[in-house]
């Protein structure tokens, strides 16, 4: 289980704390409170949560920020990133092909939605490699292996389809795709360690099962 949800709730109510004692010292010092004693801590004391069944404790702003829990990226964290944008491409290239290709106004309907959902999650997904140093090399990967790719076999049978042909399919390799991506981002959400990359996850997770099921429906 995803334990990450529960440390950052706690880091949450320390931050809250933090700010409270704030407060309550700037409060203190507007009414002529007296200065901390010698040797005592340097700043407000923070009210850490503790763990299931143990009590909260007061803790120094220096040590509050040694709790603070480390979302450094992690290979995993990387691997995801710059495999789900090539992963997205395959979507786009699909999706780019239906309207000129597809029969069902709903198949239309269904690519144009992928669209333009996929094309701004690329976006997010590169400023994300930008901002923590780039992409990194990943010796012996191939994109064509990633879970719910569909062959250059397929991509050309479904761009000389047209029709009812083409709808089914692209419905088919789409779902496949789908199923795919939900496998990657679950896998990110158990080895990841960024927290920026797990809210990424969990948005492909949601709206591709949602997809999926839409899909199914036609």
């Amino acid at each position: 289980m995803n334990r990450r949800p529960l440390r950052r709730t706690a880091v949450a109510l320390l931050i809250v704390a933090a700010v409270l004692a704030l407060g309550a010292c700037e409060s203190g010092a507007e009414a002529g409170s007296t200065a901390p004693e010698a040797g005592g801590p340097s700043g407000p004391a923070i009210v850490a949560p503790g763990r299931p069944g143990e009590p909260a404790k007061r803790v120094s702003p220096e040590e509050a920020a040694r709790l603070m829990p480390d979302e450094k990226p992690n290979g995993s964290d990387f691997r995801y990133v710059q495999m789900m944008i090539e992963h997205h491409r395959q979507a786009l290239t699909m999706t780019a092909l239906a309207p000129q290709r597809a029969a069902s106004p709903q198949v239309k309907l269904v690519a144009a939605r992928i669209a333009a959902a996929q094309g701004p999650e690329i976006g997010a997904m590169q400023g994300w490699l930008k901002n923590n140093g780039g992409a990194r090399p990943m010796a012996g990967h191939d994109h064509h292996g990633m879970p719910g790719m569909a062959t250059e076999a397929q991509l050309a049978e479904l761009k000389a389809a047209k029709g009812k042909a083409f709808d089914s399919l692209f419905l088919k390799l789409m779902i496949t795709h789908h199923q795919g991506a939900v496998s990657m981002a679950a896998e990110a959400l158990s080895q990841g360690n960024n927290v920026l990359v797990e809210e990424m996850a969990n948005d492909v997770i949601a709206q591709q099962t949602a997809e999926i099921n839409r899909m199914r429906s036609l």
